[in-house]
């Protein structure tokens, strides 16, 4: 992982703000992230937490691993890429690229890039993780049928 440099707010001297190595250990563990390394994410996470992204929002540590889990198992090696974060009280924002290549026949590499909204609890444990990304253009667009209807409706938006 790069030299990550936070941005914290102008209020940062008060105490309010979360250090950014915990940051820079929830970022290491996605980018390190195996099927291996998984059941780690237990110590990262509030036995609540929070997992929402364009396809999923549920909660609890049991459900956002069989969402990695599932990740596994219909993308080749996949991997993330954190590049930046950023910090405000008590919620991180890492940006990030994630690649892979998907197991369905004839689908090929996927690059997705997004940004997640990190809230930690008391105890510097992840109670929320938030994925914010561009399903339309990244994923959907990629879709025979659903593709072009995407792109005819974007030109026509457009002009």
């Amino acid at each position: 992982m790069p030299a990550l440099r936070p941005v914290l707010p102008a209020d940062a001297a008060n105490g309010a703000t979360l250090s950014d190595d915990r940051c820079r250990a929830y970022a290491a563990f996605f980018e390190t992230l195996t099927p291996e390394t998984l059941p780690g994410l237990d110590a990262l996470v509030t036995e609540d937490v929070l997992f929402r992204d364009p396809f999923n929002d549920t909660r609890g540590a049991a459900a956002m691993r069989r969402i990695f889990t599932r990740m596994f198992a219909e993308i080749g090696d996949p991997r993330f890429h954190v590049s930046d974060f950023a910090i405000g009280g008590d919620t991180a924002f890492l940006r990030w690229r994630f690649t892979g290549r998907s197991r369905n026949r004839g689908a090929g590499a996927i690059t997705i890039e997004g940004v997640s909204e990190i809230v930690f609890a008391g105890d510097g444990r992840v109670r929320a993780h938030i994925d914010h990304w561009d399903a339309a253009s990244q994923v959907y667009e990629r879709i025979a049928i659903l593709g072009w209807v995407i792109r005819k409706v974007r030109r026509k938006l457009a002009g």
